[in-house]
C-alpha cells in the first residue's frame, strides 16, 4: 500500500473527483470550463499522491499547498457556474461543502508540516 492510499484526505479527494466526473458527462457546461474543472479536482488527487511521496517536510508542504489551490480554483469554477445559472444552489452548496472539507484537511496536514520547518 503506498501512503498516499492511507490518507483520509485523498479518499476523499478521490470521491471528489469522480463525482465531478460523473457530473461533467451529464452537463451542458462548456468545453473551456469542463476541461478546467476536470485538470483542477484531478491536481487535487494527484498533489496528495505525488506530496505524500516526497522525502522532506518542505517538499510535502508544497504538493499539499498545490492541491490545495486546486481545491479553491474547483469552488471558483463552481461559483461562476451558479453564477451562469449552469447549476442550481442546491449542487453548488454540495460541491461548496465537500471543497471546504477537503481544503481543512489539508490545511491540517499543511500546518503539522510547518511546524519543524
Amino acid at each position: 500500500m503506498f501512503d498516499f492510499e492511507k490518507l483520509e484526505v485523498y479518499s476523499k479527494a478521490k470521491r471528489f473527483n469522480k463525482s465531478v466526473t460523473i457530473f461533467l458527462a451529464s452537463s451542458k457546461v462548456d468545453k473551456t470550463t469542463k476541461d478546467q474543472l476536470r485538470r483542477a479536482s484531478f491536481s487535487i488527487l494527484l498533489n496528495i499522491a505525488e506530496g505524500s511521496g516526497r522525502f522532506t517536510k518542505p517538499d510535502k508542504r508544497n504538493f499539499y499547498i498545490i492541491a490545495r489551490g486546486s481545491a479553491f480554483e474547483c469552488v471558483a469554477i463552481f461559483d461562476y457556474l451558479k453564477d451562469m445559472d449552469s447549476i442550481d444552489e442546491s449542487v453548488f452548496r454540495q460541491y461548496y461543502t465537500y471543497l471546504e472539507e477537503i481544503s481543512k484537511m489539508l490545511f491540517a496536514l499543511i500546518k503539522g508540516l510547518s511546524k519543524q520547518i
